[in-house]
């Protein structure tokens, strides 16, 4: 069976440090493909600044040249709040001959508990937790249903987040190296973040 490792964000925008995260998860599960799923309207975060249409666009140009990244639709297409659970349980339907994980941030991994309908989310995929040097985890206090669903992968500590390269746009500082090109080139093109 495929594995297929999948990862969900506003990419509000995309960055350098998604990138290496999807790297960074894609070797250490030994998955052979990762999926960006920008999230149309996310539950914990406040809305996205770029249009969907836009985001889309700039997760494509971000991934065009990695023949083992994709792109999946599922939650800009879907209306309403974007929960994984409901995600996962769609793209399982979709795909029964795919193994999938959910690759997760080291800080969202001690949130896991507080996600919608967690002990069915453990029971359907695995999740692949990103450990950044600087925030070694301590899963003795996740629940063992969790813990026995949950790989590591080490992840370089890398200084970047897409809120601080909005910051940056509005303040018209340079965004360059922090994302790829194409996705600068989007950026610039469109007028995104300018303030």
């Amino acid at each position: 069976m495929r594995r297929v490792g999948l990862l969900g964000g506003t990419f509000d925008p995309i960055h350098n440090g998604h990138m290496i995260a999807a790297q960074a998860a894609k070797e250490a599960a030994k998955l052979d493909e990762v999926w960006f799923i920008p999230t149309s309207s996310p539950p914990h975060k406040p809305q996205p600044e770029a249009l969907a249409g836009k985001r889309r666009q700039m997760v494509e140009a971000a991934i065009n040249d990695n023949p083992h990244f994709h792109l999946e639709e599922i939650e800009l297409n879907r209306d309403g709040t974007s929960y994984t659970i409901d995600t996962v349980s769609a793209i399982q339907q979709q795909h029964p001959k795919v193994t999938f994980f959910w690759i997760v941030g080291s800080d969202m991994v001690k949130d896991l508990p507080n996600w919608r309908m967690i002990d069915e989310l453990a029971e359907r995929i695995s999740f692949i937790g990103l450990e950044r040097p600087d925030q070694l985890s301590d899963d003795s206090t996740l629940p063992s249903f969790i813990r026995r669903r949950l790989l590591r992968a080490n992840m370089p500590l890398i200084g970047i987040s897409s809120s601080d390269i909005r910051r940056r746009c509005k303040e018209g500082l340079s965004v360059r190296y922090m994302l790829p090109d194409s996705v600068l080139e989007i950026i610039q093109r469109d007028g995104l973040y300018e303030s």
